[in-house]
């Protein structure tokens, strides 16, 4: 078992509102810092706590001079934004927040389905123009999606699409029972008459979602990215909506965000495009203190962590 000092010093990389973190009250000299002083703090912290999962800061401060933190926890599902060659071959611990955005986010692509399959934008705006203009919608029973990546949140979206009576086929890293591999996403995507993409983003990853895998889908097709904006070639996204080669698109995650407000984005025609919140629920960020404190706890009385990032990979391991 490892030795900890008295109370170990925990470093929280600041953004607002700060963590609820009382029970730690007396367990841990707690500092908070912004991203200007990381660098000179990180030598002295045992525990960082990533509570600006936005910022980068980690990953520029982390190859620099003296000692560096045993166990680094991220805010957040992805860690793209913390990992560095450095970090990643270290022995430092890396966790995340698995499990607390799962379900949210399911709801959110379930909201997104139905909205369209039921024409409820246009109906909002047909009610602001005081137009009465009857048409038929769609039913979502008996249509098919494509979920690709088979993580938490993959299984989630699956369960929630599955209680609305969708047929869906979920597609993950590797093949095992119930899980479709690489192989079958072409073949699954050209039959699915909605695309989620809900995977991590990893050298394997990036731009899956590009001209070909748009050009394969059905023209009925609505495409969902509730995972990390570079799976996605945004440009070959428009060019599949201008040419109508899909029905619409939902983005909720994107390659550089806040989404700047000349990006040609905000006014094409079909696709919605959401601040990247698709998981926060009221009551998230007390919820993302609660779980770091558990394993805090766990850290502190020397048990194994449980969300333990594979640095390699650049996600838990197991799904």
């Amino acid at each position: 078992m490892t030795t900890l000092p008295t109370r170990p010093t925990l470093l929280v990389l600041d953004a607002e509102p700060l963590p609820r973190l009382g029970r730690l009250t007396g367990h841990a000299r707690v500092v908070h810092t912004g991203a200007d002083r990381l660098a000179e703090r990180l030598p002295q912290a045992d525990v960082l706590l990533v509570w600006d999962f936005t910022s980068h800061a980690v990953r520029e401060a982390w190859p620099g001079e003296g000692p560096r933190p045993r166990w680094v926890h991220t805010a957040s599902a992805g860690v793209e934004h913390l990992m560095c060659p450095e970090l990643a071959a270290s022995d430092t611990v890396v966790t995340n927040a698995r499990g607390i955005f799962d379900q949210p986010i399911a709801e959110y692509v379930a909201a997104l389905v139905l909205a369209v399959a039921k024409d409820l934008p246009r109906t909002l705006e047909h009610q602001r123009e005081r137009a009465w203009r009857h048409r038929e919608s769609r039913r979502v029973a008996g249509t098919r999606a494509c979920v690709v990546g088979s993580g938490p949140i993959g299984r989630a979206i699956v369960r929630t699409l599955k209680a609305l009576g969708v047929t869906t086929a979920l597609v993950g890293r590797t093949p095992r029972t119930g899980i479709h591999g690489p192989a079958d996403l072409d073949r699954l995507v050209s039959r699915a008459d909605w695309v989620i993409a809900a995977a991590p983003l990893t050298e394997q990853t990036h731009h899956m979602f590009d001209a070909h895998r748009f050009g394969v889908m059905q023209p009925s097709a609505f495409f969902v990215n509730v995972g990390r904006g570079g799976l996605v070639d945004e440009d070959a996204l428009a060019h599949a909506l201008t040419r109508r080669w899909i029905a619409g698109a939902a983005l909720d995650v994107f390659t550089t965000e806040p989404l700047p407000e000349d990006s040609p984005l905000w006014g094409l025609s079909g696709l919605i495009v959401s601040p990247h919140m698709s998981g926060d629920t009221i009551g998230w960020r007390d919820e993302l203190g609660k779980q770091f404190v558990e394993l805090y706890e766990r850290w502190a009385a020397g048990r194994s962590l449980v969300n333990v990032v594979d640095k390699k990979r650049g996600y838990v391991p197991g799904h």
